[in-house]
């Protein structure tokens, strides 16, 4: 979708330039999105205005995998010096850019997420990017709703209804796939399975950061055992509201793939496989009327998984890839929604889509002085 262009006056009292800050489980790198939004006769529009991708390090890179096995003490140093880190790029963008910023959306990182004991935790001191940018930020998205019972995810949901609402869903491929569509009159949404968090995964192995185009997945073929082993996991027959995380991929996943004795191309090619065949599931039991589904996050740049993904989906459905500024920035974009909702005490978490108790405007203000 080509990103609409508003026209803002002094006036419009319901416009807000906010930046919105996104990394995934994936460890791609830190997107930063300075977004335009308005509201106006109830339809909200935006406008992409600046975005930046900023690659980790290898330091940062293994500090963030690593900090699901440090300690407690070193979790809580390590989020105030990531917190201080994001504030220093955000600091680096805005004044590159000159931009005016009412205020940043914060996603952080994600270290925990056990939202059936009740917690989730995503890094990145709010309160250190305050400080560091001089502006307000707003953080913590997911805890408010797993205190309500929810799962705290998926959560651009709103912003597939909000903002790309012309698709009858909307498939994201980041570390994890997850999918939002209209279900029964509400906005339903789950993650299905692994996406990059896997494939990056496997390419590490061979000394890559990811598999470019889905190319040694293509000359690998899939591997019938792992292939059933892979698509057994009782995840994906159980019922939605349900989602995902790291832990998962290392106690389920990890020791399956280890195990196995094929090449690494094997491997791959296998798990594009599965993971289309997962997708595929999901839309031919979920979608059963005519539409487009759009398709972003960095798996949409891997030609062998879209492939695939199309020779699984049903015939009633098109599959849509966008410009390269949505595939990378959609969900740096709909958190910085998420914080303009928030600013104005809306819903942006829905219980239709994580099963919480209530719909809650999830957030927490931190403010630099």
């Amino acid at each position: 979708m080509a990103p609409i262009t508003p026209i803002f006056t002094a006036v419009e009292l319901n416009s807000y330039k906010v930046i919105g800050l996104m990394s995934g489980t994936s460890l791609d790198g830190l997107d930063l999105a300075y977004c335009h939004f308005y509201h106006s006769e109830g339809v909200w529009k935006f406008e992409l205005v600046k975005s930046k991708t900023v690659s980790y390090t290898q330091s940062w890179e293994q500090k963030l995998q690593g900090a699901i096995n440090i300690s407690s003490e070193e979790l809580l140093s390590l989020d105030v010096a990531y917190g201080k880190f994001l504030g220093a790029q955000a600091n680096e963008f805005i004044k590159a850019n000159k931009l005016e910023v009412d205020f940043i959306a914060s996603h952080g990182h994600t270290v925990f997420h056990q939202p059936e004991k009740g917690f989730t935790l995503q890094i990145g001191s709010g309160q250190e990017i305050a400080i560091a940018t001089g502006k307000k930020v707003i953080s913590d998205f997911r805890i408010k709703d797993v205190a309500f019972g929810g799962q705290g995810a998926p959560l651009v949901p709103i912003g597939d209804q909000l903002l790309f609402g012309e698709y009858i869903a909307c498939l994201n491929l980041g570390g994890i796939a997850n999918i939002s569509f209209e279900a029964g009159g509400k906005r339903v949404a789950f993650d299905i399975g692994m996406a990059n968090m896997l494939l990056n995964f496997l390419a590490n192995k061979l000394g890559k950061t990811y598999d470019a185009s889905g190319l040694i997945a293509r000359s690998g073929k899939v591997d019938r055992s792992l292939l059933a082993q892979l698509n057994s996991f009782p995840y994906f027959n159980q019922p939605y509201p349900k989602s995902l995380g790291y832990e998962w991929f290392l106690s389920e996943v990890q020791p399956i793939i280890e195990a196995s004795a094929i090449s690494i191309k094997d491997k791959l090619c296998t798990a594009v496989e599965h993971e289309a065949i997962q997708i595929g599931k999901v839309l031919k039991k979920e979608i059963t009327e005519k539409g487009e589904v759009l398709i972003t996050g960095g798996g949409a740049f891997n030609k062998l998984m879209v492939e695939r993904i199309r020779d699984y989906t049903p015939s009633n459905l098109k599959i849509i890839i966008p410009d390269e500024a949505t595939i990378d920035f959609k969900e740096a974009i709909i958190f910085a929604f998420m914080g303009v909702l928030r600013e104005r005490d809306e819903p942006n978490c829905l219980k239709s889509v994580t099963g919480a108790s209530a719909n809650v405007s999830g957030g927490e203000m931190f403010y630099p002085n």
